[in-house]
């Protein structure tokens, strides 16, 4: 979630009202309370056994459905694993890639949904990857930015305002067009889990709650990006320096 628009009003803004501090707190405890229920959910799942290894789900996966031409690979760290369009690489974490759990099954089913989407030309994701250089720059000139409002280099006026809800809005707009991309991506790793018949009834409704909660890092995300981008919008249309 971002969250360097605080660090700015406190140093630009002075007279920013208590309300966005409220949205800030509050956002910040959702986000919090999601990301605490995900990971103990994973932990949990993540001792549950299954036949397969992430690795062999992935491929399993990709092969079902028609794909030769992704190929499955490691990737260091934790929380690292993703998809790749343009190398066509589903890259799962060490402990997906090598595990037998269930988390690490919905993990990696849950990424090979991409490589689906991306194969079948999902309108979503072909958006979201359509946007990502307009967010890399937004990002980039938010942060310079920030600073220069930190350096006090930089008067943050009304101009400066109407600049930053501009940039901000491409953020937001990125966080929600992320939000059915990866719902989908969910929507298909389950019900390939369960039509494949490798994942047992329990199984199947373990890695449907540990995605869930995945999903839902996302909602949050989006909503309180979505939150602070209204409340300056109205602080801008409600000026009069």
């Amino acid at each position: 979630m971002n969250f360097q628009f605080l660090v700015l009003a406190q140093q630009s803004m002075p007279h920013i009202s208590a309300t966005y501090w409220i949205i800030i707190g509050v956002s910040m405890l959702v986000s919090i309370l999601i990301s605490s229920t995900l990971k103990r959910r994973f932990n949990e799942y993540s001792q549950i056994p299954f036949r397969l290894s992430g690795a062999q789900v992935a491929e399993t996966m990709l092969r079902q459905n028609g794909i030769t031409d992704v190929k499955v690979i490691s990737t260091p760290g934790q929380l690292t694993d993703h998809y790749d369009p343009t190398s066509k690489t589903v890259n799962l974490s060490e402990g997906v890639y090598a595990g037998h759990s269930v988390a690490a099954a919905a993990v990696a089913a849950h990424e090979c949904g991409h490589a689906v989407q991306h194969q079948q030309a999902y309108a979503w994701l072909t958006l979201r990857s359509q946007m990502v250089p307009a967010v890399q720059f937004s990002t980039s000139i938010l942060n310079y930015i920030m600073m220069l409002s930190l350096f006090g280099m930089m008067y943050f006026g009304p101009t400066m305002l109407w600049i930053y809800i501009a940039l901000f809005g491409v953020t937001t707009l990125f966080s929600f067009v992320t939000l059915p991309v990866e719902l989908d991506a969910s929507r298909r790793a389950l019900v390939w889990l369960e039509g494949s018949g490798l994942a047992a009834s329990m199984e199947h409704e373990k890695a449907k709650n540990a995605l869930f909660w995945a999903a839902m890092t996302y909602v949050a995300a989006a909503l309180g990006s979505l939150a602070q981008l209204l409340y300056f919008l109205s602080m801008a249309l409600g000026r009069r320096d």
